[in-house]
């Protein structure tokens, strides 16, 4: 089978659209979402940690509340969000916890993964989420988003969040089971494709307009939230949702296009780190230090013989050899002020100088790039800076 199955994957993320959820007249399509719940758990037991970002929200307030059909007004829209998200994590709690699978909801703005302090809390949130086995349950928080401050759908929010946590496979759940060479609801002749190779111009040319008035977003969102999550390394599976236990059908072979990461994926996050942030300070480490983060490593305090500079967790500092040569950078992960306290010191004494513990590394090793190692793509056109973890 092209797409293989899901069990070989390491991590995946599920969008799935309001209109597999939600029915307009009866409101939640409850065994469709008990069917999920099976095929999450059936992946969750084979070692795949698995993360859904749901719509649904608006679309289940908006029942809950009585509104009628048509366009909402923001107001109502939020209105309707606020009463969709407590039904709507109620139902996914419940489907998942008839497997003893805990669920946690984590609700998310744009400023929350364009902005590098909220980007970190949040995936530091979904890891540790993933570590205890629970299934993150992530939306778009439209009870407070605008139309200036949004993703306006949950595909490129999805795809976002692949990237985010390092997700290797991400599918999205639709009204349409693949990519045609045009929309087939307009052109009869439309073909099927199987397998997309590279989201060029000609592919998406292909894209149609959104097939539901419960959904926000058509094909074009899809092949961009495809472009976001190809570029970074995390493959791209566009199906159906329709039928019971969706994900096991992927797995029996049933029609879905498959859109291939890139074979040489550019870790934006990093370029971002490297290339287009000024550094706000300097952490000087010792020989031991930096022959660990050549290595793949993150930076640990007892490493760091001196902290330079007025920072903020979050900030991006310019990591220095005892002979003051910049030998990689990264985003801090303690206030300066803090950092000068555990400088020197082990992961195991943060707690007690600090009063409190919120993380063993200086820098983690997914927020730094080392200088002067073998590029990877275009990041060599950004000072020559390479993945280090």
């Amino acid at each position: 089978m092209t797409i293989g199955a899901l069990k070989n994957y390491r991590r995946i993320v599920i969008k799935i659209g309001s209109a597999l959820l939600v029915d307009r007249a009866q409101g939640l399509k409850q065994n469709w979402l008990t069917s999920l719940a099976a095929d999450i758990a059936a992946l969750q037991a084979q070692g795949v940690e698995v993360l859904v970002v749901s719509s649904g929200a608006v679309a289940l307030g908006r029942t809950v509340l009585g509104l009628p059909s048509g366009t909402l007004k923001l107001e109502e829209s939020q209105a309707s969000a606020a009463a969709g998200q407590i039904a709507l994590a109620k139902a996914y709690a419940d489907v998942l916890g008839a497997h003893q699978i805990m669920a946690g909801q984590v609700l998310l703005t744009l400023s929350d993964t364009e902005e590098r302090r909220r980007y970190l809390n949040a995936r530091a949130t979904i890891e540790t989420l993933l570590k205890l086995k629970a299934v993150p349950v992530i939306n778009e928080n439209d009870t407070v988003a605008t139309n200036e401050i949004r993703y306006g759908d949950n595909d490129r929010l999805a795809a976002r969040v692949a990237t985010m946590i390092g997700a290797d496979l991400l599918i999205l759940l639709s009204d349409i089971d693949g990519l045609y060479t045009a929309p087939p609801h307009k052109d009869p002749n439309a073909q099927f494709l199987p397998v997309v190779e590279a989201i060029t111009p000609d592919i998406e040319a292909m894209a149609g307009a959104a097939a539901s008035e419960l959904s926000r977003g058509g094909m074009k969102t899809k092949l961009d939230a495809g472009k976001i999550a190809n570029a970074a390394g995390t493959a791209m599976i566009i199906t159906s949702g329709t039928r019971m236990n969706p994900l096991a059908a992927i797995d029996r072979g049933e029609r879905s296009t498959l859109f291939k990461a890139s074979d040489a994926p550019v870790n934006a996050w990093k370029i971002w780190i490297s290339g287009h942030l000024d550094a706000a300070g300097q952490l000087v480490i010792d020989d031991g230090a930096l022959k660990a983060l050549k290595s793949g490593k993150s930076l640990l305090p007892a490493g760091v013989r001196e902290v330079r500079g007025d920072f903020q967790r979050g900030d991006t500092v310019s990591i220095l050899n005892l002979e003051g040569r910049e030998v990689a950078r990264g985003l801090a992960g303690y206030d300066a002020a803090d950092a000068v306290k555990i400088a020197g010191h082990k992961s195991g004494e943060i707690e007690e100088i600090l009063g409190y513990f919120a993380r063993s590394s200086m820098v983690h090793r997914n927020d730094l790039v080392i200088r002067g190692s073998r590029a990877q793509g275009a990041a060599s056109a950004e000072g020559e800076m390479c993945n280090a973890g």
